[in-house]
């Protein structure tokens, strides 16, 4: 059913306006595509170069064939799995996600052909080729995400949004997509459920151009890419459902804000029950399956990281003993999972007798909340301000990780006294193990707000992946090298 109020005022009821500038979505796309075609190309033409055996006896052993299948089926899987949906290309885990289960379901598919086929070199594909194109398409993907997200902090490629709902739940949205730029997405005008705004008509300076009521109005004159509802009465069932068939047509993305704002990723999924779309919200994960998967990671992954590292840990000892007396550790008790107490390890980078001092330093806390932080603190040492801001000093807490009390990714272990200080949501954190990284690390550390830092460690707790702890752990490189935070 057509909006009477567009044909009303003349509009186009069943056309849209599309923007040029979204063009960069379909071009992006393509890139992506053609960029994991030749990735997958290049691997199986490599190891059928290096490996092929073209004289084989029977057909099914041919390398031609092999490699062909394989990428057949690699590419299948992916467009199957929709890896390549605009919605998902250059933003959050799920991109990786999609990937990733694209290229087991097409080993699965691989081993089961061999099995059919007796292939005595299935092996190879499945354990060396499809790891190689999931290393060399994760590369080439990421690769392009950076030049995006570079593209998006200089006010390109993004996304135009219409944004709708209540004055409080819009400010919130234009407030996150000027934080986040690298999301995409660009608020350039709001409709309030009066229509009007004291401030010259504009809401923290994004234009006020209509009420509710003519959201699919506006989004079909001006061709917003993406009609953003936030939480308000006004949007009742029918009324969503209306703007929805009004929406019918164009290109615009409508997106429904639900009232659990924080709960995100695989915890939500919509169900048809008698008729009535409902959002379900499915419980925290942890234990099972995944979260043994996670503890074999984190083992193995601290075995490896300590193997690499152990020259540099070396070489960072010899400086913390050289620089200033006292041991080249620094022991302190923090609380992990289910509020259980810890040792956790770091290298020592303040002078002996530090922890006495801090009671005389008290009144210059700049930390946020609980969290007691000088950006100049007297007690450190010399090497202790590199150590510090380059997080080697917290190369010693792969031993926590190695012996089970801390994982590679989590919430911030806290000091028993910040954890008795906590109230029942913030209490949530203990719910898993602290982590060597985590969301508040790639975040800004010690720059965040206080409420701001508990919120990323809570939406860790509720919204955890294995996808997700990739995704953090290759951002921690980056945020380690520009040592944002870290004091």
């Amino acid at each position: 059913m057509a909006d009477p109020l567009l044909a009303v005022r003349g509009l186009p009821v069943d056309g849209a306006i599309s923007r040029p500038a979204t063009d960069w979505e379909q071009r992006y796309r393509r890139a992506v595509i053609t960029s994991d075609t030749v990735a997958t190309a290049f691997v199986v033409t490599a190891i059928g170069g290096f490996f092929g055996v073209r004289d084989a006896a029977n057909w099914h052993e041919k390398w031609n064939i092999l490699a062909f299948g394989t990428e057949l089926l690699v590419l299948g899987a992916l467009a199957v799995s929709r890896a390549w949906a605009p919605a998902v290309l250059g933003q959050g885990a799920e991109e990786f996600r999609r990937l990733g289960r694209s290229l087991f379901t097409a080993a699965v598919v691989l081993a089961l052909g061999g099995v059919a086929l007796a292939s005595h070199n299935i092996k190879l594909w499945i354990f060396v080729a499809i790891p190689a194109i999931a290393l060399v398409t994760m590369t080439e993907r990421y690769l392009l995400r950076v030049w995006l997200h570079r593209q998006r902090q200089e006010g390109r490629c993004l996304r135009p949004v219409l944004a709708a709902g209540s004055l409080a739940t819009v400010r919130d949205l234009i407030a996150r997509t000027r934080k986040f730029p690298h999301l995409g997405w660009r608020v350039e005008a709001v409709c309030t459920p009066d229509g009007f705004w004291l401030d010259g008509d504009r809401l923290d300076g994004v234009p006020v151009v209509g009420r509710l009521a003519d959201v699919a109005l506006h989004v079909r004159r001006d061709g917003y890419r993406v009609v953003a509802l936030t939480p308000d009465p006004h949007w009742s069932p029918d009324r969503l459902q209306r703007l929805a068939w009004n929406l019918e047509g164009c290109d615009a993305e409508m997106v429904v804000a639900p009232v659990l704002m924080e709960v995100a990723g695989p915890r939500l999924h919509v169900d048809a029950v008698l008729g009535i779309p409902l959002l379900r919200v499915s419980m925290p994960i942890f234990t099972g399956g995944r979260r043994a998967v996670k503890e074999v990671v984190d083992r193995l992954g601290a075995a490896a990281l300590l193997m690499v590292f152990a020259p540099l840990m070396v070489l960072v000892g010899l400086l913390v003993l050289v620089d200033s007396r006292g041991g080249v550790f620094y022991r302190q008790r923090r609380v992990g999972k289910d509020g259980r107490e810890f040792t956790i390890v770091k290298f020592r980078t303040m002078v002996a007798g530090a922890d006495r001092a801090r009671a005389g330093l008290a009144d210059r806390n700049e930390g946020a909340g609980l969290l007691f932080k000088l950006r100049r603190d007297p007690r450190v040492t010399r090497v202790g301000t590199v150590l510090r801001r380059y997080s080697l000093d917290e190369l010693p807490q792969l031993f926590n990780v190695l012996t089970g009390s801390m994982s590679l990714v989590g919430p911030r272990p806290p000091l028993p006294e910040e954890s008795a200080a906590y109230g029942p949501d913030i209490r949530r954190r203990l719910l898993v193990k602290p982590g060597l990284t985590g969301l508040w690390q790639i975040s800004g550390r010690s720059d965040l707000p206080w409420d701001e830092a508990v919120r990323l460690d809570l939406r860790y707790v509720e919204d955890w992946s294995l996808a997700l702890d990739t995704v953090i752990l290759w951002k921690t490189l980056r945020a380690v090298l520009q040592g944002q935070g870290a004091y």
